[in-house]
């Protein structure tokens, strides 16, 4: 039977009800309609020809048409759907390459078979756009909050019916401990992730994200909404407890009270959601040592030390706040650590004082051994700030004289005897370093001592060429995040006390001493980036 016949209305009917039903536009279906026709007509008059149907939105009517471009001589390659200039004359006047000729053919026969097919194309043309529908209408709601109904649960996982707009998961351990939901349970869920794949959008919701907690705080302190107090950092252990920052621009809004509420009302509503999480609200300080102070409340904090650089921070605690400081299980100390993004060291105000004295006694051994003078001598020198040879060696002679009972003599004696040790324990390191083969290339490279080059030497870093090869971290150390915590990496140089930005800049050197790198384009590599950064600040 021919297309126009009453397999064509059938296909038009069907098209307009799913459309309806998939709330999607009828344009797309009917565009689906006419590619799978196409489709059917290319396999009876062949697969080579550029055939293309219309379907008239209003009758329904359908035109066939075959369709040939004009193409040089050289580049025809398809004689179905392109002809040469030539060819063209036969049809057209003054034909040009580039040109087509559309020709209108007889529609073929639909019969049965070909028509179920005809709606399986529909059909999957129509998914398709249900799946971009959906996409395009979650793919700005990644981190925000939804309400959605508990369609069902499997493996652990809950399915989540988004009410028209299809389904998204709350996998296991996106869950709240000890959550439990039944079908048809309301639910509210923070977006984590929406992602276009090959059987529809997938959508990944999350309970326990930190990102959660804090969009519950923006729906619940229209302050926070306005973007008068900011939320600065947020650690959570999902179900038992929670660290805020939050930080006002109006110096007359405090923070912490708005967030908490008239009697606790807008912390409470949070609380209730999280399942009677337990909420900290923390002012937010740019100075890191007064931040974590706040951070670790409720415990009292007697003295911090900050290692800007290992990004780790001491902290001191009075021996009755320690397990406080602490919290159960190690909770509270963790999450003041993510809160700020530092490695903490908690210790008692008698583990400090043993630390230090464990330091005094081993710079006192040190310069009782080098220096060769008496305990009390040495105490001395400690007492007065220095911690080891080459302080004593190449301080002015004036900082010594303010040592009781030392004078020139004595001061000059010192660092005589300071920088002999030093000569000799160099001479010492240089023969060692040899004997482990250390080449001269490393051992004449500006800004490494006989004594990192020993340490490299033993590290099997022997040449110049192997130098320049080494990472900054692998010489100045780091650290890393393994599976939510921090791990320390040692570096080779250091025990020498070599930053990352030196170690940076020494690798490079190598480099352009052995010619790997050419200076001008490292010079001018460096001018780029330093312009970037004054356009960011200038924006700032």
């Amino acid at each position: 039977m021919a297309i126009t016949s009453a397999n064509q209305l059938e296909l038009l009917q069907t098209a307009e009800a799913v459309a309806r039903e998939k709330m999607i536009d009828p344009g797309l279906v009917v565009e689906a309609m006419e590619e799978s026709l196409a489709r059917a007509a290319k396999s009876r008059y062949g697969a080579e020809m550029d055939i293309r149907v219309s379907i008239d939105r209003k009758t329904g009517k359908a035109t066939f048409t075959r369709v040939r471009t004009v193409v040089e001589d050289e580049e025809l390659e398809n004689y179905q759907a392109e002809f040469t200039v030539e060819q063209a004359k036969q049809y057209m006047e003054d034909p040009a390459v580039g040109d087509t000729y559309v020709e209108e053919i007889p529609p073929v026969e639909l019969g049965r078979i070909a028509a179920q097919s005809a709606k399986q194309v529909i059909l999957q043309k129509v998914r398709e756009a249900e799946r971009d529908r959906q996409y395009e209408a979650f793919k700005d709601k990644a981190g925000t909050i939804i309400n959605g109904v508990v369609k069902r649960e499997e493996y652990g996982n809950v399915i989540v019916d988004l009410q028209g707009y299809g389904e998204a998961i709350l996998r296991r351990n996106e869950k709240i401990g000890r959550e439990a939901y039944r079908p048809n349970d309301r639910i509210r869920c923070y977006v984590k992730d929406v992602r276009r794949e090959t059987r529809g959008p997938q959508i990944f919701l999350s309970r326990t994200a930190p990102e959660f907690m804090a969009e519950l705080f923006k729906m619940e302190v229209p302050e926070i909404y306005e973007g008068i107090i900011d939320i600065k950092a947020v650690a959570r252990d999902p179900g038992s407890r929670a660290k805020i920052a939050v930080l006002s621009t109006d110096g007359s809004i405090d923070p912490v009270g708005a967030c908490v509420g008239m009697r606790g009302s807008r912390v409470q509503a949070v609380v209730n959601e999280l399942q009677g999480e337990k909420i900290d609200i923390i002012p937010w300080n740019e100075d890191q040592p007064t931040f974590l102070v706040n951070a670790l409340q409720p415990a009292e904090v007697t003295k911090v030390v900050l290692d800007d650089e290992a990004g780790k921070i001491e902290v001191v605690v009075p021996e009755e706040q320690l397990s406080l400081a602490i919290g159960r299980r190690g909770q509270n100390v963790r999450l003041a650590s993510q809160l700020t993004n530092l490695d903490i060291d908690i210790m008692t105000e008698a583990e400090e004082s043993a630390r230090r004295q464990k330091e005094f006694e081993a710079r006192t051994k040190l310069f009782v051994d080098a220096l060769d003078i008496d305990e009390f001598f040495a105490q001395l020198l400690v007492s007065e700030g220095f911690a080891n040879l080459e302080e004593v060696a190449y301080v002015e002679i004036d900082e010594l004289l303010v040592i009781d009972g030392v004078d020139e003599g004595t001061a000059g004696e010192l660092q005589a005897r300071a920088r002999d040790h030093l000569e000799a324990a160099a001479a010492a390191a240089l023969e060692a370093a040899r004997a482990l083969g250390a080449e001269d290339s490393l051992i004449g490279f500006e800004g490494l001592t006989p004594q990192m080059v020993e340490a490299l030497a033993k590290d099997d870093v022997k040449s110049l060429e192997d130098f320049a090869t080494c990472a900054d971290w692998e010489l100045a150390g780091g650290w890393t995040t393994v599976e939510g915590q921090r791990v320390k990496d040692d570096g080779v140089l250091e025990p020498f006390g070599i930053t990352l930005e030196q170690a940076q800049d020494m690798v490079m050197t190598a480099r352009v001493v052995l010619g790997w790198v050419d200076p001008e384009e490292l010079l001018a590599n460096a001018a780029e980036e330093d312009g970037e950064a004054e356009e960011e600040t200038t924006e700032a």
